[in-house]
Formats: structure tokens, C-alpha cells, sequence
């Protein structure tokens, strides 16, 4: 049974220094690390490594969201993935605790809803795929949600915490038995906050999440239900880096207009795709 899990929040951004910041693929979105971020990544790989063996986390579950680049190369459409802030940051602690990294897209990033006429949001490359730019990837666990292309308001955002959140534990612990106690989920602050949301259920909980900080949750005696069955040991602290968590960020800060959520533009081309989306398991199969 599953008996903590750790939240943690991507390290610094390198597009917060570098205005003129370019990926192998000239995309703008989804930027990776700046060097300030990937030291992050070290101090937070170095506080597991303090925990006593018991207390560290056996798994890691990490947003995917190298966003896929589309090359034209002979008049051929070839497809590969951006370094992923998220999966930098788990690849230290993956590392220093020699334990796996699981891609997961129900804890992947926040995307507004797509203005119409837009297009989709872009979805990751599979988990096979990603294996080829980290190797610390197993890709025998199949995501269990997607957030839907067309973006998310808020309500949505929650619920996909609250679905995902609700399989999730029960998958786990079906599917490995006891063999992970605690569990590090690597995602982003909106995600974050939202699945802190879910798991204190305190649908309105005030948080603002740093980057590299550290939520802690340990299950309560006798919970029967995932959601709500869990205390905060810990919520975004900074206290295990240098620097304390930095570029803290909370749902307040959502742009709106006329009390709705700020429309995002779609990839161009996409509005014909799949747009596969919620749970990808059923509870019959726990």
C-alpha cells in the first residue's frame, strides 16, 4: 500500500533568462532547464538521497511534456521530442536512487482552452519514444489519463486531478503489490496544485508552487478512499535548496477575461486529429 506520496514542482526555466532561448527544433513551447534549474534538479536528487532508505521514493511518475516537433524532411513529416523540463528534473533523483521513471500524461501540463479555429494542443511523443532521450524511462506503464487537446478551464483541470488521482493509487498498488511505499510525482505548478487539491480535498486550498519545491503527503490510518485521505506533511517547501523555491506561481495568477479563463492558440493542422482524452482504465479492471 502506497504510504506517502512526494510532489515535486520542475526546476527553474531557462526561458525565464533567456528571452531568445532556441530548441533543437525552433518550437517555442515547453521549454527545458536553464543551468540554475538543473542544479535544482541535483539538490532535490540530493535530499531523497538524506531520507532514510525506507522513506524514499521507489518510483517516479513524470509529466511527458516534450512537446512533438514536426520536421518536413523530403516531403515526409517525421516527428521527434524536446527535452522535457519535468523529465530533467526526475532523471537526478532517478539516478541517484536507482529507481524508474514512469511517463505519465494524466500529470502533464496545464493548457488553456484552444481559441476556436485553432487547432489542438500538441501531445507528447509515447514513453517508448522518450526512452530514446532518457534512458532512466520504463515504458511498460501505459498512461492511465490524457488531458484532453482542447484544452482546460479550471473545473477541468480539477476534475482531471480528482479522475486521475482516484485511479492512480489503486492502479499502483494492483499492479506492484506492495513493492512501492512512496511514490514522487514530477509535474507543474498548476497540476500540482489541483492534485494537492484532490488529495487534501480542499478544492479551494490557497498554494503558490516554486520550482524543485516538495509537497509531502502521508495516507491517513484507516482512509478508504483516495481522495481526502491524505495529510499534508509538507506543502511546495523550498527549505532542502540553497536558494529556497523560486518563480513561485499559483492559480491566481490565471489571466482571465470576463471571469473566463484566456484562450490559447491550437497547433495549426491538428484540428483534425485524435483527440483521445480521460481515463484509460476503468475501475473493473483494479
Amino acid at each position: 500500500m502506497i504510504e506517502t506520496i512526494y510532489i515535486a514542482r520542475h526546476g527553474f526555466r531557462l526561458n525565464w533568462i533567456d528571452t531568445k532561448w532556441k530548441s533543437p527544433t525552433g518550437l517555442p513551447r515547453d521549454p527545458p532547464l536553464a543551468a540554475h534549474g538543473e542544479a535544482q534538479a541535483q539538490e532535490l536528487a540530493a535530499y531523497f538521497l538524506t531520507l532514510p532508505q525506507e522513506q524514499r521514493p521507489t518510483a517516479i511518475f513524470s509529466s511527458p511534456y516534450c512537446e512533438p516537433s514536426y520536421l518536413h524532411h523530403r516531403r515526409k513529416i517525421l516527428k521527434s521530442a524536446i527535452p522535457d523540463r519535468c523529465l530533467q528534473t526526475s532523471k537526478p533523483t532517478s539516478q541517484a536512487l536507482q529507481v524508474p521513471i514512469y511517463v505519465e500524461h494524466g500529470i502533464s501540463e496545464w493548457y488553456s482552452p484552444v481559441a476556436p479555429g485553432t487547432g489542438l494542443h500538441p501531445r507528447p511523443s509515447s514513453a517508448a519514444v522518450l526512452q530514446t532521450y532518457f534512458s532512466e524511462i520504463d515504458p511498460s506503464w501505459s498512461s492511465i489519463w490524457y488531458p484532453s487537446r482542447r484544452g482546460e478551464d479550471v473545473q477541468g483541470l480539477q476534475e482531471r486531478a480528482k479522475g486521475f488521482l482516484d485511479l492512480l493509487i489503486p492502479e499502483i498498488e494492483t499492479r506492484f503489490g506492495d513493492k512501492h511505499k512512496n511514490i514522487l510525482l514530477v509535474s507543474h505548478a498548476a497540476t500540482i496544485i489541483v492534485l494537492s487539491q484532490g488529495l487534501l480535498a480542499q478544492p479551494d486550498l490557497p498554494l503558490r508552487v516554486g520550482c524543485c519545491s516538495i509537497s509531502e503527503f502521508s495516507r491517513k490510518s484507516g482512509a478508504l478512499g483516495v481522495l481526502g485521505g491524505w495529510d499534508a506533511k509538507a506543502l511546495a517547501s523550498g527549505s532542502h535548496l540553497k536558494e529556497g523555491a523560486s518563480r513561485d506561481w499559483g492559480l491566481e495568477d490565471i489571466r482571465l477575461a470576463d471571469g473566463k479563463v484566456v484562450t490559447d492558440n491550437g497547433e495549426p493542422g491538428m484540428e483534425e486529429e485524435e483527440d483521445n482524452h480521460g481515463p484509460q482504465i476503468h475501475r473493473s479492471s483494479l
